[in-house]
């Protein structure tokens, strides 16, 4: 699903309800380096809002997020 930029790492956490995958989205970011991309997969509803609004406040750029049916696609730029 990754539009025109290299995913560094992907972190999966379907099946996981709100708050968890904003919380391990962070903490995914926290062990890559700056300019790193990540890509969050989940399917929680909640999250599509949570966790872009979570790492935007935590100063990272969120390059896109995309809806494929109940599976959502994160791709977050870490910004350190």
């Amino acid at each position: 699903m990754a539009e025109n930029f290299v995913v560094d790492a992907t972190l999966d956490v379907r099946g996981e309800s709100c708050p968890y995958p904003e919380l391990y989205t962070l903490e995914a970011i926290e062990k890559l380096e700056d300019g790193k991309i990540l890509e969050v997969i989940a399917d929680c509803p909640q999250s599509f809002i949570n966790v872009p609004a979570s790492c935007k406040r935590h100063g990272h750029h969120v390059l896109s997020t995309v809806k494929d049916g109940t599976t959502l696609y994160y791709y977050i730029q870490v910004c350190k």
